[in-house]
């Protein structure tokens, strides 16, 4: 790989895709992580011949925790000019969190939380050590809300990517390295979907951005450096409003958004 290098996780579709896009076009080499092969290399070679870039494929399942340590053992032999991570890859988990699954909340966790806590601190010394660097963790503007009523577990892991990100962000400052949350609202993409939320009143009566438009606001906020990157007007409002007092009325407002009057549950991953 002859150009500088982004790394980004959850890269097969949606808002992943989408800041590859925007990454290859802005001329950095790709490093793609998923876990769907078939996917990934359909995507590498679509990135590949429209922009003229290098991609790597690097097949994980990152909420499987021994593959963090092993995907960066791979890419950290092949990314020599390391510009960029991107950790877009999470999943989400619809319905009472007294019926979840322990197994699935084990991997949301671990993909929303340890993942990207753990890439980052095997990332951050090469960035530290050449002087400069972007990270870009995806949250969302459910992180700005007290909380998430029968979406509990996910609410409170975007939470803490913001927090984390806030935090990390000023440790950086005068380093020439940088960390920027991105918090998008709901956005058009088999996320929502497939967890089983599509279906609620939020998602019924909030118009869902484009995943082209989330990643573009991502990915030219990150590389001005911004600290949180909120698209569009109506995320904004919906930042706004999740912190205003009194904060126990935003959560029984979050209680009837999020509750869609069925009693399955769905469990979706970015890939």
């Amino acid at each position: 790989m002859g150009r500088p290098v982004a790394i980004v996780t959850g890269a097969s579709g949606g808002i992943g895709l989408a800041l590859g896009r925007e990454l290859a076009e802005g001329g950095h080499d790709l490093v793609l992580v998923s876990r769907s092969v078939e996917k990934l290399d359909q995507v590498a070679r679509e990135l590949s011949t429209q922009f003229h870039v290098d991609v790597e494929c690097c097949p994980h399942d990152l909420s499987d925790p021994g593959s963090i340590d092993t995907l960066w053992r791979e890419v950290s032999t092949h990314t020599p000019d390391l510009d960029v991570l991107v950790n877009n890859a999470g999943c989400g988990l619809h319905g009472a969190f007294s019926g979840q699954d322990v197994t699935a909340i084990e991997r949301l966790i671990t993909l929303n939380v340890t993942a990207v806590t753990m890439l980052t601190r095997l990332a951050l010394p090469h960035m530290l050590a050449q002087g400069r660097g972007r990270i870009l963790n995806v949250a969302s503007v459910a992180a700005y809300q007290p909380g998430g009523p029968h979406e509990a577990v996910y609410y409170a892991t975007k939470a803490f990517v913001l927090s984390f990100t806030k935090a990390l962000s000023s440790e950086l400052q005068g380093t020439g390295v940088t960390a920027t949350a991105l918090c998008p609202g709901p956005t058009k993409t088999s996320f929502d979907a497939s967890a089983g939320a599509s279906e609620t009143a939020l998602y019924t009566w909030t118009p869902p951005m484009s995943a082209a438009a989330v990643a573009r606001a991502g990915y030219r906020g990150m590389m001005r450096g911004a600290r949180v990157v909120i698209p569009g007007a109506l995320s904004k409002l919906m930042a706004f409003a999740g912190e205003l007092p009194p904060r126990r009325l935003a959560l029984e407002v979050n209680r009837l958004l999020l509750k869609d009057g069925r009693t399955r549950e769905g469990e979706a991953l970015k890939r």
